[in-house]
């Protein structure tokens, strides 16, 4: 009887910090979700709890497709289609951090040695209930938005019985599609609806609670793994952990730069709930091209205007160009200081790496006896192949493909699109080559000012095996009382 009320007591205890969780990544998926589409005025076209749901959707991977009946526009056939596929990287991260901090926190509470069933049972439990409530989501997000004509580009006091004056150019539009319903267009209404793929969402749902469940493993240095994993911890997660940091410090940098563009802006809301929503994929869009990856792009219509400057004046003729730092420094020469940044946030990671990894005292791979340049190898061999898994890892999570006949998110977007994509191929070798020349470089700057190893701690449970040499868990008397307070050698 006490064995099966400690199994229910255990079983309760998956399921709460499970549930917790989840729920709490959710909450904080919508309210980011909810606030930056109506600081984005996004809810004046439409309900905002659907296109919440949506934007979550989205955000986890799933599937959202526009449909509708717009041929009172003069759009039919191919022109009355339109497709989204973005990811808000804004609400995704809010849900990632959270999700994996408290599934950590609570695999931490577990027990010193989680054994790999009872980390496959805690997973699955989280990824049950996220697929349970994002299928909720799914149908929360089908909904219908009704475009009326004779508001859209109305500026204020303008009559509904009038073309407004900016519409004046819409005889271009489609090649020359329209200009015989022009003044039709005034009162015309149209219902747009909202439809999530459920089948592709669930499945991109479960992908994505997979994958940020075992990026938390990875890049957590305090969490314990279970018995015959160990290897994870000196050999993966310096690298992992370090690029972690830096990549996180870039999305900060990118949110602080979004927040002071705001201020002195004309739609200082607009511009606070992009940041909001997007500023990782801003962030995740520069670093790659930062480090020289190329990008193929092409903006038309009213959807150019999501585009920061001077990307936007490059893709303004309409046709695809190819995207460098070296065509967008043409436009603005302050683009340069894109590449300064990404460099020094590449030294910081290799210096992290270094930091992070123990240095063996003997003579084996990177040992102490093979001097500092077979450490800075080792350092340099695990943040290329870190950088090379991460670098095509942004490029295809940041690139965006938009093509609308009426509205996407509040934008009006007659006949507009956006297609925005990077280069995988290069991202994998430029990664590689960036994260090998950044691991050799902040390796030997580590070894040379001492601080090679010095935070390389073991992962972070009692009684648990010393990481091998002197130096894994520091090398000053701190670093050894604090080893022996935890009860390991220092």
């Amino acid at each position: 009887m006490a064995a099966n009320h400690g199994g229910r007591g255990r079983t309760g205890e998956v399921l709460l910090s499970a549930l917790a969780a989840v729920g709490w990544a959710f909450l904080a998926m919508v309210g980011v979700g909810a606030l930056g589409l109506h600081l984005m005025e996004a809810d004046r076209a439409g309900s905002l709890g659907p296109m919440t749901a949506a934007a979550v959707v989205l955000a986890v991977g799933g599937s959202v497709e526009p449909s509708g009946d717009v041929r009172v526009f003069g759009l039919e056939g191919a022109d009355a289609t339109s497709a989204i596929d973005v990811m808000p990287l804004g609400v995704s991260l809010t849900g990632a951090l959270l999700l994996g901090g408290v599934f950590l926190r609570a695999l931490r509470r577990a027990g010193p040695v989680p054994t790999p069933a009872g980390l496959a049972v805690r997973a699955g439990a989280v990824a049950v209930l996220f697929l349970l409530v994002l299928a909720g989501l799914c149908w929360v997000a089908d909904d219908t938005v009704t475009i009326d004509g004779s508001t859209l580009g109305r500026a204020a006091g303008e009559g509904a019985g009038r073309l407004p004056a900016d519409l004046g150019d819409l005889a271009d539009i489609g090649g020359g599609l329209l200009p015989d319903r022009l003044v039709d267009l005034a009162g015309a209404e149209a219902e747009v609806g909202i439809t999530v793929a459920t089948a592709r969402t669930l499945l991109g749902g479960a992908v994505w609670v997979a994958g940020v469940l075992l990026l938390a493993l990875l890049v957590s240095r305090r969490t314990p793994l279970p018995r015959g994993w160990e290897a994870v911890h000196p050999v993966v997660r310096p690298a992992a952990s370090a690029l972690c940091t830096v990549l996180l410090l870039a999305t900060g940098a990118a949110t602080a730069a979004g927040v002071y563009a705001s201020i002195g802006d004309e739609h200082p809301r607009l511009v606070l709930g992009g940041t909001l929503i997007g500023a990782p994929n801003g962030a995740g869009t520069g670093v790659p091209l930062g480090l020289f990856v190329p990008w193929h792009g092409t903006a038309t219509g009213a959807l150019r205007q999501v585009l920061p400057d001077p990307l936007d004046e490059l893709l303004g003729t309409g046709t695809e160009e190819r995207i460098t730092v070296g065509r967008l420094a043409e436009q603005d020469g302050r683009v340069w200081l894109l590449v300064v940044g990404c460099v020094l946030m590449m030294l910081a990671a290799g210096v992290l790496t270094a930091a992070r990894t123990p240095v063996p005292a003997g003579t084996g791979p990177g040992g102490r006896d093979r001097g500092p340049y077979g450490f800075a190898g080792w350092c340099a061999l695990r943040l290329g192949v870190a950088t090379a898994l991460a670098l095509p890892l942004l490029v295809r999570l940041t690139g965006v493909s938009a093509t609308a006949g009426l509205s996407v998110f509040g934008f009006d977007a007659f006949a507009a699109g956006l297609d925005l994509h990077g280069s995988v191929p290069w991202a994998v070798l430029l990664g590689a080559a960036w994260g090998a020349a950044a691991g050799f470089a902040g390796a030997l700057a580590a070894w040379y000012t001492g601080a090679a190893g010095v935070v390389a701690g073991g992962p972070g449970r009692p009684g648990g095996p010393a990481p091998p040499g002197g130096r894994a868990g520091g090398s000053g008397p701190e670093s050894r009382s604090r080893g022996a307070r935890e009860g390991r050698p220092g």
